[in-house]
């Protein structure tokens, strides 16, 4: 089974949480996570999610701390999902691959259908 390296940001931007909605055309569709992506080779942790975060809704964060990461397999993959908390810094949210976002307080997470494997980073966020 291969396994894959992906980080994640907890964003907060006006005291929420920005949560993103996959789309219908990837893999577990229209369930929602922390946005993010896989490492390149040639990056680091901290570089890939800042990457990752421009490159999919155009905007720039500031990491914070980097939390636990959540390994979870799936039916054909497994994943390690890296976690950052940051603060959203500058740009206009602009998604390139999801089908929505949200800004939502804390306590509204839980109600989200959530991909697996960021459920024990939402977790773990909730009890901070």
């Amino acid at each position: 089974m291969d396994k894959i390296s992906v980080t994640c940001a907890i964003i907060i931007k006006d005291k929420k949480v920005l949560v993103v909605q996959r789309s219908e055309a990837m893999k577990l569709p229209l369930k929602w996570e922390f946005p993010g992506g896989k490492i390149e080779s040639d990056e680091s942790e901290e570089e890939c999610i800042k990457r990752e975060i421009i490159e999919e809704i155009g905007i720039e964060i500031e990491l914070i701390s980097r939390l636990t990461p959540s390994i979870h397999s799936y039916s054909s993959f497994q994943i390690e999902l890296i976690p950052f908390l940051a603060n959203y810094t500058k740009g206009n949210i602009k998604l390139t691959e999801h089908k929505k976002y949200l800004l939502l307080e804390k306590d509204e997470l839980k109600e989200l259908d959530w991909a697996e494997a960021d459920i024990p980073i939402l977790n773990e966020f909730l009890k901070r």
